[in-house]
């Protein structure tokens, strides 16, 4: 685990060298705050339910949020429980306020990823199932800019936020497919 600690941390210090910038620094703050708690997914999934045809999508993006967030949050962080970068490095300046809580695998990449994945599988077109993907991994990197988390808790996190998104559409696919049977079971010819 050292050499990838190691690792890390030259990630985010490089980061903070040569890729912060004054201009990009707000608007980066901001695309991270959009992540936190997962707001934007659960209203963007909320907003989705409004609508019949794109209620299923919401739904399904709602229960991944939940998983990921059972995984991500209530056992993986609480297992790892690893400090959060700026404990550990004195020189790493962070962009927006301290988390309250561990730093591994992050949240918002894991909350964002899953509801993207979810989006990714419902929605018909390349570009929206592309812009979908890029807001959930602009989101998600954003937590190495600002300097909250390390990269491998956001590729964690993305990890788990993929298989929250790929398993509860595989589910919901499977339980369509089992109703469908037994509709189908239930005909007289």
């Amino acid at each position: 685990m050292s050499g990838i600690q190691a690792i890390d941390e030259s990630i985010l210090l490089w980061v903070q060298e040569h890729i912060r910038s004054d201009k990009v620094t707000p608007l980066i703050q901001t695309l991270t705050h959009l992540g936190d708690f997962g707001l934007l997914w659960i209203g963007f999934s909320l907003v989705l339910m409004l609508n019949k045809d794109t209620r299923k999508a919401g739904r399904l993006s709602l229960v991944s949020i939940c998983l990921c967030f059972l995984l991500n949050n209530i056992i993986i962080k609480n297992l790892v429980d690893r400090d959060r970068p700026y404990e550990v490095l004195n020189e790493l300046k962070i962009l927006i306020e301290r988390q309250p809580d561990s730093s591994f695998p992050s949240g918002h990449a894991a909350n964002s990823l899953a509801s993207a994945i979810v989006f990714f599988q419902m929605f018909k077109g390349k570009k929206s199932k592309f812009s979908i993907l890029m807001a959930g991994i602009v989101i998600a990197l954003s937590r190495v800019y600002v300097g909250v988390h390390y990269l491998s808790d956001v590729l964690v996190g993305i990890s788990v936020g993929i298989i929250s998104g790929l398993s509860v559409c595989k589910v919901a696919k499977k339980r369509e497919t089992n109703k469908f049977l037994r509709k189908l079971e239930n005909l007289e010819f």
